[in-house]
């Protein structure tokens, strides 16, 4: 029953109706348009607001590692194992999509940020807690909606996105080394479990170390099998052009399956609009002291995630010129294309890297949910060992189910967080709008844009203290 639940769900959210990829889309339209292609204009200021980031105080997590927390959690499976399984269904031409999708979405990844940041709330530790429900709550006043949102990351990045991500892990290391899932699952169990019991500050901490680390070596590794198969780019960039128009020999039978497989994909790897990444940046002390700011740090997140990290992923993929099969194959499309530029060291190499991306996601995923724990006013030692529980549990058992179970579930889980969230960002672009003026203003007047409340107007209210 539950498995008819959950198709029934997909089928609404991504299959026959593809709620989700017109919602996304319009979603991502509206905030470039309302924010003026904030993304385009401002390309160059994303990196400029990194400068004194990494300083946090005792309340908040610094900037950079905000950014690092969600690069973490957005940086995982999606990068490796879902390119691979878009241009396994959708072709060459998903790609091209995957990239319009992360154009839009830093639009929409902006917006959702800020409001993280705007009405975030302090936990019982006097620390930094916020993201869809609480903008949902303090905002709308809707705390029915808050509530159903919640419930939904629960599901989501509680429960199946982390053992999703286990079961590439363990899938990855099974092929590679032939280590059996039941013990590779239990050590990623616990290595996890001994992370998240400091909370998010542990959690920033060692996604600042290890996320510069991992996507560094896998971009230079993409930079490497570029350079050495140099004369073929041409043709693999023309490839995908064709492929996304339906100019292929497949026509545009195909099309329809770029397209929806490339925005699937994409927004499963970069989160834009699902609501997830709002709980880092609102765990943020953000630099310049503005909730745009924070806007600013995840839309780069954004750029970074997909049009670097799964670009570097597909041009890898493409360039090995190998049959890829019809078949849900996941991560090991992408190790075998490795395998074929580098022999087996590529193999052992993307073992290593998709073990990495998807730990950081592990871990980061809990952070997310553990935010909502305060909603609950289960922020408490009772309320977090339960859940810290049946997190490990969950990690543990995706790492022994099957792909197709785990993945049907993460993208029911995705689709309904992101209904919820865009709902709400829609209802409150006022606040939005106001905000980005705010800042840009005083960025011309002052350089250094401060934020005070009676200079802006909002819909609802913030928490008593946080902004005053």
């Amino acid at each position: 029953m539950i498995k008819d639940f959950v198709s029934f769900a997909n089928n609404v959210l991504w299959g026959e109706y593809q709620v989700l990829i017109y919602i996304l889309v319009f979603a991502g339209v509206w905030f470039s348009l309302r924010l003026r292609f904030i993304q385009l204009r401002h390309f160059a200021y994303m990196f400029k607001v990194m400068k004194g980031s990494t300083q946090g105080d005792k309340s908040g997590i610094s900037s950079y590692q905000a950014l690092c927390t969600g690069l973490s959690a957005r940086v995982g499976t999606g990068n490796l194992a879902g390119v691979a399984m878009a241009i396994s269904l959708g072709g060459s031409g998903a790609v091209f999509w995957m990239w319009v999708i992360a154009l839009l979405g830093m639009a929409t990844g902006f917006a959702e940020s800020i409001l993280g940041q705007l009405y975030k709330v302090r936990d019982d530790h006097k620390e930094y807690r916020g993201g869809p429900a609480y903008y949902i709550r303090a905002g709308l006043n809707k705390p029915w909606l808050a509530v159903l949102f919640a419930l939904c990351l629960f599901l989501g990045y509680g429960i199946s996105f982390s053992a999703m991500q286990a079961n590439t892990i363990t899938d990855a290391l099974n092929h590679t080394f032939d280590i059996s899932s039941v013990y590779s699952g239990a050590v990623i169990t616990a290595i996890a479990g001994i992370i998240v019991m400091g909370g998010l500050r542990s959690i920033a901490r060692f996604a600042e170390l290890i996320v510069p680390f991992m996507g560094l070596a896998f971009i230079l590794a993409a930079v490497a099998v570029t350079l050495i198969n140099i004369q073929h780019v041409p043709a693999v960039l023309m490839d995908i052009f064709n492929s996304a128009f339906g100019l292929t020999e497949a026509g545009a039978g195909a099309l329809g399956a770029a397209i929806k497989n490339g925005i699937q994909r994409g927004l499963y790897s970069n989160e834009a609009g699902a609501g997830s990444v709002p709980h880092a940046a609102a765990g943020a002390t953000p630099v310049p002291n503005h909730p745009v700011a924070q806007g600013y740090v995840q839309m780069l997140g954004v750029f970074i995630d997909t049009m670097v990290l799964c670009s570097c992923t597909a041009i890898v993929i493409l360039l090995a010129q190998g049959n890829i099969g019809s078949e849900m194959e996941g991560i090991r499309i992408t190790q075998n294309a490795m395998t074929h530029h580098m022999g087996m060291s590529g193999d052992m190499f993307v073992a290593i890297i998709i073990t990495l991306f998807s730990f950081t996601s592990v871990v980061a995923n809990y952070a997310y949910a553990e935010s909502n724990l305060h909603l609950f006013k289960l922020d408490n030692i009772y309320g977090r060992t339960v859940y810290t529980l049946l997190y490990l549990s969950m990690v543990y058992w995706g790492a022994n189910a099957t792909l197709k179970e785990v993945w049907n579930m993460a993208d029911m889980a995705l689709g309904l967080m992101t209904v919820v969230n865009i709902s709400a960002l829609m209802l409150l672009t006022p606040t939005i709008v106001n905000l980005t003026r705010d800042y840009q203003v005083k960025l011309k007047a002052t350089n250094k844009p401060e934020f005070k409340l009676a200079d802006v107007k909002i819909q609802g209210k913030t928490e008593d203290g946080v902004w005053s």
